[in-house]
């Protein structure tokens, strides 16, 4: 539940997309779907960029959309934008839980 929140979160700052607390896990993936879908045909490289930002793997894209070429690409791209923002939520979890702060790594 609480990493639904973090990712909801998440989704809101980086994606821009309205998401509310209480959509579950299969609304979020549809929402984002269906935001990805509308930068694919409208705003291209709004995506691309974001898919920067967000750190996408663009090998593992890359290869994913070519082996699924009859899967929905958005699909597609809202996993993996879904699967790297958990990442980066349990990496962040895991370095606080363990002292670490990482927004002040270059501290000395």
């Amino acid at each position: 539940m609480e990493n639904e929140m973090l990712l909801i979160n998440a989704l809101r700052k980086d994606m821009h997309i309205e998401l509310e607390p209480k959509n579950s896990s299969d609304q979020i993936k549809a929402k984002l779907a269906d935001h990805v879908n509308m930068l694919i045909n409208d705003h291209f490289e709004e995506l691309v960029n974001l898919l920067y930002k967000i750190d996408v793997n663009e090998n593992r894209l890359r290869k994913l959309l070519k082996e699924n070429t009859e899967a929905n690409a958005a699909n597609i791209i809202a996993d993996l934008i879904i699967e790297r923002q958990l990442q980066k939520i349990k990496t962040r979890s895991e370095s606080k839980n363990s002292g670490i702060d990482p927004g002040n790594e270059e501290k000395w």
